[in-house]
């Protein structure tokens, strides 16, 4: 089969959050994260789209927090059927009316035209299109010495809260959620244009063959190869469907969606430390997985790492990789449920990563968040 033609996607440039309590999201990204908000839209575009907006940056990741102002916007629109959640992917393309006629082609489905705007001499050329992500949408952009972030943000004079001191650089990939991922698969491969790059599935059964109870799941992660753009699926796997807690980020969603979102630091240990300062909410790491590190280590052929295993086990901080030298670091932020004490704050979650040689998606770390997130929920009585 020939090689499907790259769409022209540069990065992913901004997730775009719509949210109950605007309030809430401000404290959340400039006091505990450290992002900078760095603007709001203006009243004529809140009459407008219904809605009022901040953005939030720290380095190259955006986000864009919405609520909604009156009825019958998209935020409006988006919480009647969910709760808070990422209803649109960003991404910024060379060349957008090449990106809409490879995917008009291919049989995407734009919600609207090309739509331009110009200012100063800049132009921003943009348009979006439906996906089987549930309800969430990709937007194109095309920037063009365009002065703002997007048309109608009024930016501040000086950013406010954060300076990002925990070093966060950019979106290392997004995971998503199905009960079935195949369609979601399909339509990246041949309507987006990209590969399969990594995957994995396991189940509870296969260390614990004489369980009653337990659950599993299945992983395909797509890429853009032109641009590195990562999309990590995820599905539940047999026995125990009903119990997996893909099954039950689905239900909590009221569909299917995206599940988190990675953000790549330089240096994972003082950035964990300060946002546990801070008092944000990990997933937990049993001492158990510490004891058996240094045989994983070993067994991955790792050899050695950098890091102290005691410093890691206090920051519950989780190691993977393969080959020699190669690894990578991660830790699980808790979902917005169990942050805001509140369902309807969502399920979606950030990871915190930083790579150290190794590419992969920590496939022995799988299991340890797939089954810290189920002591959660079976303690919150989701399961």
């Amino acid at each position: 089969m020939s090689k499907v033609e790259s769409l022209g996607i540069k990065k992913l440039e901004a997730l775009h959050y719509y949210v109950h309590d605007i309030e809430r999201s401000r404290r959340f990204y400039t006091q505990s994260l450290g992002f900078a908000e760095i603007g709001v839209s203006d009243p004529a575009l809140d009459r407008r789209r219904r809605q009022k907006s901040v953005l939030f940056e720290a380095d190259g990741c955006r986000v864009l927090c919405s609520s909604p102002f009156g009825k019958g916007g998209r935020a409006a629109r988006w919480l009647n059927r969910h709760p808070d959640g990422v209803g649109t992917v960003i991404f910024e393309v060379e060349d957008i009316e090449k990106t809409f006629a490879l995917l008009d082609a291919r049989g995407g489905t734009p919600i609207d035209e090309i739509a331009t705007y110009e200012e100063n001499g800049g132009t921003l050329r943009t348009f979006s299109i439906t996906t089987p992500f549930g309800s969430s949408t990709f937007r194109f952009v095309e920037r063009r010495d365009y002065p703002r972030v997007f048309p109608g943000l009024v930016p501040h004079a000086e950013p406010k809260g954060g300076n990002n001191p925990f070093g966060f650089s950019h979106f290392d990939h997004v995971t998503s959620n199905f009960e079935t991922m195949s369609p979601a698969l399909l339509w990246m491969k041949h309507v987006m244009g990209f590969e399969e790059y990594w995957g994995i599935e396991f189940h509870t059964n296969d260390v614990a063959p004489d369980a009653a109870e337990g659950s599993g799941l299945r992983s395909t992660v797509m890429w853009d190869p032109s641009s590195g753009v990562k999309f990590a699926n995820n599905e539940p796997f047999r026995p125990y469907f009903q119990n997996s807690q893909i099954n039950v980020f689905v239900e909590d969603l009221r569909g299917d969606g995206i599940q988190h979102a990675a953000i790549a630091v330089k240096d994972i240990i003082p950035a964990v430390r300060g946002l546990r300062e801070r008092e944000v909410k990990f997933f937990p790491t049993p001492s158990a997985y510490y004891d058996m590190l240094p045989g994983r280590i070993d067994e991955l052929g790792i050899g050695s790492i950098d890091e102290d295993i005691a410093t890691l086990k206090e920051l519950e901080i989780l190691v993977d990789g393969k080959g020699e030298r190669s690894y990578l670091l991660q830790i699980f932020l808790q979902d917005s449920a169990a942050t805001h004490d509140e369902m309807e704050a969502g399920p979606f979650f950030y990871e915190v990563i930083q790579r150290k040689g190794d590419k992969g998606f920590g496939g022995g770390n799988f299991r340890a968040l797939f089954e810290s997130i189920e002591r959660q929920q079976v303690a919150q009585g989701r399961i």
